[in-house]
């Protein structure tokens, strides 16, 4: 047989010492990179306490969170809800590696925002303004979540989309010198719905478009979904036409409408709004089975009150796992949950399906 050359016998103890130490150090298991953050909630002041701990359970999955803090009252005042700028929220999401980027609100009464917008001076005022709740506290940016212009009669309403963009465009400049996030909160646009949103001029501008993707049937009409997988295929090719799908964050709802059902008589009792835990609970007190309306992925279903009949639509896990397709396709990778802590439990994991890996 061939006698071991000095060569031969360096490779062959160099093979037992690899062998020897793969058995003495296995080589570690293979995990999967962890999910990206792509989800941001709001988080409702009147159920803060809560919100706050459910925020915190689940900071692998959330990047930003905004506190439904702030009311603006006139062009040079906002107001701040209860607890507004609480420390301990603004430390503890941050020791969890979450923004925190409130949210600045109104309700003004009808034209009093346009009024502030189509007008320089006050535009500028009410910039100022903004700015400096942006900077009292340890913000890291803000969120503009402003309504009542929406129903702005046809003869100014492009006045009024210009004056806002142009407040829009102002304040993310400002807030971007800051080295903060300017994130602006929109309805749905459609081919027939929500021109008062320059959404092209807020695609360049900000940092992230939240889009409202629900009250396709809301409280004040009648009965049915809060969103379905056709109307967010619209929604959703109309935004990414205007704005990049990476800026872009779907508002999912976690709530519903307990409605009067159609055709009930005028005594039958108001619209009243109901979180996902709250219509479980009814639909359980009611012994009402479970029922996923096929057309729009979303649960429903009907009661009796005293001598009527309640309708209610709602969202869930199960919905929301049915819309997901649909942003998928469109490129959409971000959501934005209302509200903490009305949520289903199981959306969590079905939002995860949705984020890519880091």
């Amino acid at each position: 047989m061939a006698l071991a050359t000095p060569s031969r016998t360096a490779a062959l103890l160099t093979v037992l010492l690899t062998l020897l130490l793969g058995a003495a150090h296995p080589a570690a298991p293979h995990e999967d990179p962890p999910l990206r953050r792509t989800v941001s909630a709001w988080l409702p002041y009147w159920d803060q306490e809560a919100a706050y701990l459910n925020a915190l359970r689940h900071a692998d999955q959330l990047h930003t969170v905004s506190p439904f803090w702030y009311e603006t009252k006139a062009a040079d005042r906002i107001a701040p809800h209860p607890g507004a700028g609480e420390r301990l929220v603004i430390d503890g999401l941050h020791r969890a590696g979450i923004d925190v980027v409130p949210t600045v609100m109104e309700t003004l009464r009808p034209g009093a925002l346009a009024a502030i917008v189509t007008d320089p001076a006050r535009r500028a005022a009410h910039a100022d303004a903004l700015l400096a709740t942006a900077v009292s506290r340890d913000y890291d940016g803000l969120d503009l979540d402003y309504e009542s212009h929406a129903t702005t009669g046809n003869a100014e309403y492009a006045a009024v989309r210009d004056g806002y963009a142009a407040l829009v465009t102002d304040v993310c400049a400002r807030l971007h010198a800051l080295a903060k996030t300017c994130v602006v909160t929109v309805m749905p646009k459609t081919a027939t719905t929500g021109r008062i949103w320059d959404y092209a001029t807020f695609g360049k501008v900000a940092d992230r478009v939240r889009i409202m993707g629900y009250n396709l049937h809301w409280a004040g009409g009648t009965p049915g979904p809060l969103s379905t997988p056709r109307w967010y295929d619209e929604v959703l090719r109309t935004a990414t036409a205007l704005i990049p799908p990476e800026r872009i964050e779907l508002g999912l709802p976690a709530y519903g409408w307990d409605w009067p059902a159609a055709g009930t008589a005028t005594d039958a009792g108001a619209t009243a709004h109901v979180t996902w835990k709250e219509a479980e609970a009814l639909r359980r007190a009611h012994r009402v089975p479970y029922r996923l309306d096929p057309a729009s992925s979303t649960p429903r279903f009907t009661y009796t009150a005293g001598a009527h009949t309640r309708e209610v639509w709602y969202q869930d896990a199960r919905g929301v796992a049915g819309h997901l397709p649909v942003l998928r396709r469109h490129g959409i990778t971000r959501t934005a949950l209302w509200a903490l802590n009305f949520e289903d439990p199981a959306i969590w994991p079905v939002l995860a399906q949705g984020a890519p890996r880091a």
